[in-house]
């Protein structure tokens, strides 16, 4: 799964700025750390959703140390970044896919819609298609 770190900047005006290094897309803030840490992750969302919406690709993580504070994405959505790079990579077009998989275009877009809960089978058979395969370890 993906890790991104991101930092708390106490900001002038008392509240917490939230940077993320390697999305910096995703800017929000807290007055409290609760509340920066819970507004880190909608702020990442709403990034990849940019990502997603132009067709960009999606910046991997950075290593994260032990002291970062961090989001750790679901696997679904995981799966659904590194497949949306992985079709810009190879210059697959969402029609092409859909046409390869036997899909209407809807459920591509679904597919790649963060925030709609596919199928994780769904993901991988997008990704054989690529010829790729996704691999899910236990941490």
């Amino acid at each position: 799964m993906l890790k991104y770190p991101y930092t708390l900047i106490p900001d002038t005006n008392g509240t917490l700025l939230v940077q993320f290094p390697d999305v910096p897309e995703a800017l929000t803030v807290g007055d409290t750390p609760e509340e920066a840490r819970l507004n880190a992750k909608e702020a990442l969302e709403a990034a990849l959703e940019i990502y997603f919406d132009q067709k960009r690709p999606i910046p991997m993580p950075s290593i994260c140390r032990r002291e970062d504070e961090s989001i750790l994405l679901p696997a679904l959505v995981t799966a659904k970044v590194l497949l949306a790079n992985e079709m810009i990579v190879q210059g697959i077009r969402k029609t092409e896919l859909a046409h390869k998989m036997d899909m209407h275009m809807p459920q591509i877009d679904r597919l790649l819609d963060l925030r709609h809960s596919s199928k994780i089978e769904t993901v991988e058979a997008a990704l054989r298609q690529l010829g790729r395969r996704l691999d899910v370890q236990l941490a």
